[in-house]
């Protein structure tokens, strides 16, 4: 019997073990989920915009969209989920282009038209750095303002506390990608994630002033983690809670379409 149960404790250890490995070397499927374009894909959004072809460090092409309105107040540098593609990321466009901001959106290496895949997080930021890099040489830092959603708000708050851009907005930001992974697989030791993502760290580096939304109903990043940033907020820093808004539709929320009115007119 005694030697049963050794066995099992064993068995169990081994299989602990195989599982953190595989998280460890498989964790990229695991956090992006990219939907891959050909290249002569065609667009058919109803408004104007421009693609524009991005050359990364090691020489990679990265995709993105350019919509644009008329008389444009400035510049909205979109940073999006760890789904799909521009081809359904663009849909969100008309939210932004009737406020009279033009709107950049990215697709991250291995989504849509981007070449090459995601091998580490400084590549990821890196990545995120050049496309910034290539809308500067078009708009002035204090007429662009960097946005972030779910994913895309780890990247979104490094770029912003290495830069300069007038405002930074987060969509259901994580505290930490390790905060993440203690919430949720709590069994799971942390040291294994390659992707820290600490939008934390990055906070407390931001100057500009930064406003975060998050649905109080979110099953997906829990509405907790950004009130755990609220307590890295300087004085001019806002947290709106959503009532009953769950992960996913943010951007198609009425007290969010209110209230980015209101930030965007300031």
């Amino acid at each position: 019997m005694k030697k049963m149960i050794i066995a099992g404790l064993i068995a169990i250890g081994l299989l602990y073990f195989v599982i953190c490995g595989l998280l460890y070397f498989f964790q990229e499927k695991l956090i992006f989920y990219p939907q891959k374009l050909t290249r002569d894909y065609r667009f058919g959004f109803d408004q104007p915009f421009e693609e524009m072809t991005i050359i990364a460090h090691d020489k990679n092409q990265l995709h993105g969209l350019l919509f644009k309105t008329d008389s444009s107040k400035g510049l909205i540098f979109y940073l999006h989920g760890n789904g799909g593609s521009l081809e359904s990321w663009g849909e969100i466009a008309q939210t932004y282009t009737a406020l009279k901001y033009d709107l950049f959106l990215l697709d991250y290496r291995g989504y849509g038209k981007s070449e090459g895949v995601i091998n580490s997080q400084q590549q990821f930021f890196n990545d995120v750095q050049t496309a910034y890099d290539s809308l500067k040489n078009r708009y002035a830092e204090d007429r662009i303002v960097v946005l972030g959603y779910s994913i895309g708000t780890g990247a979104a708050t490094m770029l912003a506390s290495t830069n300069n851009p007038k405002l930074l907005i987060l969509q259901a930001p994580y505290y930490s990608l390790t905060d993440m992974m203690r919430h949720t697989y709590p069994i799971i030791p942390t040291f294994i994630l390659k992707y820290k993502f600490e939008t934390n760290n990055y906070l407390k580096a931001c100057k500009m002033p930064v406003v975060i939304f998050h649905g109080d109903a979110d099953e997906v990043i829990y509405y907790g983690s950004s009130l755990k940033l609220q307590t890295l907020f300087k004085k001019q820093d806002t947290l709106i809670a959503l009532q009953g808004q769950i992960h996913n539709g943010i951007t198609d929320n009425v007290v969010y379409k209110k209230e980015l009115q209101r930030i965007l007119s300031q």
